[in-house]
């Protein structure tokens, strides 16, 4: 058993061979070299660890250099035969709903380290739906797993065998983070062939797919966010964002660090209320520290420009990203009543239409984590409507027609 599994495990995960850069899509930033780059770099490593094992293996063979060759090449091809699943390949489950008349897709969200490369795998995509006009592009893996779920379902019969046995069904496909982007992905790249054809997202990541697409996808996908979750307020401009405003913090900032993290972690651990203590110096300007925190040296003092660049509000943004916005329309989900509450008292939720420029900054809160959690977004979904049909809050960026859930 020990030798099998010595033979067979593989702690770097296999990657498909030949996986190379896409060519131009003429759209800035497309190209995804980095990412191409890093899997062929893991591809090889992999390949390396299992020369080193066939060496081992065959330690009593002379190493001269038709023997390296020779385990070189063993190695490429074992290395490839005990591949497990490509990168972008997510799981997902086909189901009928005889209750709602519906067929059912529903995508899983991140749970392996495959899926966080997936995730991280942020770059931009093109795109390209038919009727829809301006720029259409979308996250780079999230699109790509969405193409092999859209390949699995048409390519194979999934969704014509379901048909087949309930004709008269509708599709509708949901997900829960990493799988409510990539179903809403795939509602797009469906909705031609079933234009009635519903998508339901929870938690879903905020950077997924260009505004053209965005705006198309509000006519048939519904993104459910709770409270302050992370996931739909991540992105690259917006993670610079909260960079230039920690480190402005910081440089204001009058009071200990260490007393800052030591109130933080026990309001983390035990709650109660944050400390009012004032932490920035109030109607002063970074100039008028007397006590820089880094000393004579520090970069408060010397005045960097990279740091002024950062730390100030007025310092002109160069973004060097493509913008990337949620799916769908967006149902936002907060806390009814008073912040102030006992530990023991039961939350009540209200629910509001919102809009993507809700969404542009990440807020730092012991919720942000929490929020995103799907039994915890199942258990304010449940609340809503546990007693009685809830009223959903009518937003002045939405039609009154749609405020119906």
């Amino acid at each position: 058993m020990v030798v099998g599994v010595l033979v067979v495990f593989d702690p770097l995960g296999s990657q498909r061979p030949g996986v190379l850069p896409d060519a131009p899509l003429g759209v800035r930033d497309l190209e995804s070299s980095e990412s191409s780059q890093l899997f062929y770099t893991a591809h090889t490593v992999a390949s390396r660890v299992w020369e080193s094992r066939l060496r081992l293996l065959c330690c009593c063979l002379p190493q001269d250099d038709n023997h390296r060759a020779a385990f070189s090449s063993i190695g490429q091809l074992v290395s490839g035969f005990f591949l497990v699943r490509c990168i972008y390949e997510i799981p997902f489950y086909v189901a009928l709903d005889h209750k709602r008349e519906a067929v059912l897709v529903a995508v899983r969200g991140t749970l392996s380290l495959k899926d966080v490369l997936t995730d991280l795998s942020a770059e931009c995509e093109n795109l390209s739906v038919e009727g829809v006009s301006g720029t259409c592009y979308a996250h780079k893996g999230i699109c790509q797993a969405a193409r092999y779920i859209y390949k699995r379902l048409v390519n194979d019969g999934i969704l014509s065998q379901g048909f087949n046995i309930a004709p008269e069904y509708k599709l509708v496909i949901t997900g829960h983070s990493l799988g409510a982007g990539a179903a809403s992905l795939l509602a797009v790249l469906l909705r031609s062939t079933h234009p009635t054809l519903e998508c339901y997202a929870f938690s879903p990541p905020g950077g997924l797919m260009s505004k053209a697409l965005a705006d198309y996808s509000k006519q048939f996908v519904v993104s459910v966010v709770l409270g302050k979750d992370l996931v739909p307020r991540l992105s690259i401009p917006n993670m610079e964002d909260l960079k230039r405003r920690l480190l402005k913090m910081v440089s204001n900032c009058s009071k200990p660090k260490y007393k800052i993290l030591m109130h933080g972690c026990w309001y983390e651990l035990f709650g109660g209320t944050p400390d009012d203590f004032p932490t920035e110096l109030e109607n002063r300007r970074e100039e008028a520290l007397s006590q820089p925190l880094l000393g004579e040296e520090s970069l408060l003092v010397q005045r960097s420009n990279t740091y002024q660049s950062l730390s100030s509000d007025d310092s002109p943004s160069h973004p060097t990203h493509l913008p990337l916005y949620p799916p769908g329309r967006i149902l936002h989900i907060t806390e009814d009543g008073p912040a102030r509450r006992h530990c023991f008292s039961q939350v009540r939720y209200r629910a509001e239409w919102s809009s993507e420029t809700s969404f542009r900054n990440v807020l730092i809160s012991p919720r942000m984590i929490a929020d995103h959690m799907p039994d915890v977004v199942l258990h304010a979904l449940r609340s809503l409507t546990r007693e009685q049909p809830f009223a959903l809050c009518p937003s002045s960026m939405s039609n009154s027609h749609l405020n119906v859930i």
